[in-house]
């Protein structure tokens, strides 16, 4: 080897080193996670939530927030109260399947993190993290949900 072919090499050999280091861990990201088996009244939730999307039904959509809950979706701003949310989901819907993948409680207060697709079994589409706070009733309502998709626009 020349000294100048010893010189390319020692300058651009760490960089191929990197990616080659760097590709599995890629790889690895990009798998889908596991789907997990939430409790019951966390399930509702999700089950209610998907049922109102695909009925395109804003208003039993905006029925599972908290009256002062917020919607923060992807390329538009964020949105406070059932009224707002019932009046930002008008006409949005179609199919969904939605699948958690985390999810904790901490007494009056919940999260469950999540992906979604357009049917069950699919490759997610985006993901999702909602956070719950149960009210007087016990009921477990959307304080917020934030979604986004898994492809860059």
């Amino acid at each position: 080897m020349s000294s100048r072919e010893t010189l390319v090499a020692q300058r651009f050999m760490p960089g191929a080193l990197i990616v080659l280091l760097a590709t599995p861990t890629f790889v690895a990201a990009t798998e889908a996670l596991p789907t997990i088996t939430l409790p019951a009244p966390l399930q509702r939730v999700l089950t209610d939530y998907e049922t109102a999307w695909r009925n395109k039904d804003a208003v039993a959509l905006a029925a599972l927030f908290a009256e002062d809950g917020f919607v923060l979706s992807s390329g538009s701003p964020p949105v406070r109260g059932r009224a707002a949310i019932e009046k930002h989901y008008a006409g949005a819907g179609g199919p969904l399947a939605l699948r958690a993948i985390a999810f904790g409680i901490d007494g009056a207060l919940a999260w469950i993190v999540g992906g979604f697709a357009r049917s069950a079994g699919e490759p997610d589409n985006g993901k999702f993290t909602l956070t719950l706070k149960r009210d007087k009733s016990g009921r477990w309502l959307i304080n917020s949900d934030m979604d986004n998709g898994n492809t860059r626009r």
